[in-house]
């Protein structure tokens, strides 16, 4: 699982001695003077929108989009970009935009198209490692996501995490069924019952030697790679894109990927409890009675809400560690994403107020926003079992608050939780991010970890 660009390169060139193309389509695309030179296409640009403010950045991102749109109608594979001070941003939506997940092509592959290489003209040194960073780590996020069953189980996803470890230089920890089933994880145990394919549980740490905080921020992902709701099953129109209920485990892999490529100073560890949901084999009933690994019980009523039942394992695991913070990322309910569809991360938590303006702050730099949701007590009152501790649903209302203090149960530390159901897989093209996964959240963390003083 490589990018579907070859290469990102940084090169310095002189526009006087590239000669302009003055075409139709050309002149179209609104911005831009379009130049050719003896070995790629290049484009320059006049800048409009000041990249110093977060309206500017995300303008100058939708400038990059209008590009790849130009690039793919006329089958452009190869470019160079000079947009002065607002190339950083350029090349960013450029390449969001123009990423494709072509993996799966036969007979047909070289009729589809894919921008193959990228040359900024430019660019400081230390904004172009930060850029080959996100580049990198947000289009494996996105080949995770895009990926079906087939070519990634928990088994593949957990071998990839320890490839990708190998290659960027975070450490990884597999634990495979005999471990989870010793560590009585039973979330995960549970879901993992209707499938013929062992649960793996990943744990990834980034700690440089000149790390600036003493206690680890926890990322913990839902890495549910295929649901099919269980014996609570899905309608089939519901289902055909369930391999994307693994974004936010795949988000925390994106992360760790840019953390450890650009050498952050932030000592961060991430969980990614994996499996699939089937209704197989000795599958969950609603009506179960299930234990995770903390000892509470859990009354299971609908086994489509399984996403939680993984996490409340990994939530109470982080424990161990004294953690500063721990955010969760979770393609978790439907009714966050009614709530706010492709346009922002639902977020809540119990964390501070000034890891919430830190966190909301980088929401808006990457344009990955939060819409942070209330998290009252009174919201667990609907959580109340009559024969378990807690049952696993709440009811029809506030469906994602009562998701999320669910999880809450199992944590003893400042916590965060994101439910990226709405942006994190696309029906259709929005903004700089086509159809498909979107890799929500792994810039949102990166510049939100990058940013630790402590």
């Amino acid at each position: 699982m490589r990018s579907n660009f070859e290469a990102l390169r940084e090169t310095e060139l002189d526009i006087d001695q590239c000669k302009t193309i003055i075409s139709r389509s050309a002149r179209k695309l609104k911005g831009w003077t379009h130049f050719v030179s003896e070995k790629n296409d290049v484009f320059g640009c006049v800048l409009g929108e000041k990249s110093d403010n977060n309206h500017g950045k995300h303008a100058l991102r939708n400038l990059g989009k209008d590009l790849a749109d130009y690039l793919g109608k006329n089958k452009v594979n190869s470019v160079s970009v000079d947009a002065g001070a607002g190339t950083f941003w350029i090349a960013e939506g450029l390449f969001l935009a123009s990423y494709r997940y072509n993996k799966l092509f036969g007979k047909t592959a070289e009729q589809v198209w894919s921008l193959k290489e990228i040359e900024i003209i430019g660019l400081s040194k230390r904004d172009f490692q930060k850029l080959s960073a996100i580049f990198l780590a947000v289009n494996e996020t996105r080949d995770l996501v895009n990926s079906p069953l087939l070519t990634l189980t928990a088994e593949i996803l957990s071998s990839r995490i320890e490839e990708l470890g190998n290659l960027h230089g975070f450490s990884t920890t597999i634990f495979n069924q005999a471990k989870i089933e010793t560590l009585k994880m039973g979330g995960l145990l549970s879901v993992n019952k209707g499938s013929i394919d062992p649960a793996t549980f990943s744990i990834l740490e980034h700690k440089p030697k000149n790390a600036v905080n003493k206690r680890p921020y926890i990322l913990v992902g839902k890495g549910v790679v295929y649901d099919t709701g269980g014996l609570s099953l899905k309608p089939s129109g519901f289902m055909d894109t369930m391999k994307c209920d693994m974004a936010g485990g795949a988000a925390v892999v994106g992360a760790f990927c840019a953390l450890a490529i650009d050498e952050v100073p932030t000592w961060v560890i991430g969980l990614i409890p994996a499996t699939d949901n089937r209704p197989g084999g000795n599958a969950i009933t609603p009506g179960d009675v299930i234990k995770i690994s903390d000892g509470t019980t859990v009354e299971v009523l609908n086994t489509d809400a399984e996403g939680r039942l993984i996490l409340a394992d990994a939530l109470h695991y982080a424990k161990k560690y004294d953690p500063k913070l721990v955010i969760d990322l979770a393609t978790l309910t439907g009714s966050a994403a009614k709530a706010i569809g492709p346009n922002a991360i639902v977020a809540m938590g119990n964390a501070e107020d000034k890891i919430w303006d830190r966190l909301i702050d980088s929401g808006e730099s990457s344009h990955e926003r939060l819409v942070r949701f209330p998290f009252w007590e009174e919201y667990n009152d609907l959580l109340k079992s009559e024969i378990a501790d807690l049952k696993n649903i709440g009811g029809a209302e506030a469906g994602m608050i009562t998701a999320g203090k669910f999880l809450e149960h199992f944590t003893d530390y400042p916590y965060v939780h994101l439910d990226i159901a709405g942006p994190a897989f696309l029906e259709k093209n929005h903004g700089y991010y086509g159809k498909g996964g979107t890799g929500i959240g792994v810039r949102l963390l990166y510049d939100f970890l990058s940013n630790v003083k402590s």
